[in-house]
């Protein structure tokens, strides 16, 4: 029965824009982000991938709250837990990156179950 109505509850809140008041919306730029970033899952839908529309010389510090956006959600409403382990550049020791043309892209995995 509690648990019942936790979820009748929950799409209440979901109904008044809660989730978005929050920091919960799956648009980032309602969460006042800077850059656009898409986030891919592999089959396995812990190991993901989060792609950061940035210009060249855009440096990881600049658009690391944009990926961590992606992550941190998918992960969270995934598998319950917002922890994301990324992959890390030996050399720097800071996140591990591949850019295109037009991008940034970051590898994690979501931690948890």
């Amino acid at each position: 029965m509690n648990q019942l109505l936790l979820i009748m509850l929950t799409f209440a809140l979901t109904g008044c824009g809660i989730s978005e008041r929050l920091g919960l919306s799956r648009d980032p730029t309602a969460a006042g982000l800077p850059y656009t970033a898409r986030l891919t899952a592999a089959e396995d839908r812990h190991d993901i991938q989060i792609a950061v529309t940035a210009q060249p010389g855009t440096s990881v510090d600049q658009v690391r709250e944009s990926a961590r956006y992606q992550a941190t959600f998918h992960c969270l409403t995934t598998f319950g837990n917002s922890d994301a382990d990324w992959q890390n550049d030996p050399a720097t020791g800071d996140w591990a990156f591949v850019r295109t043309e037009d991008a940034m892209i970051f590898t994690a995995r979501c931690e948890g179950r």
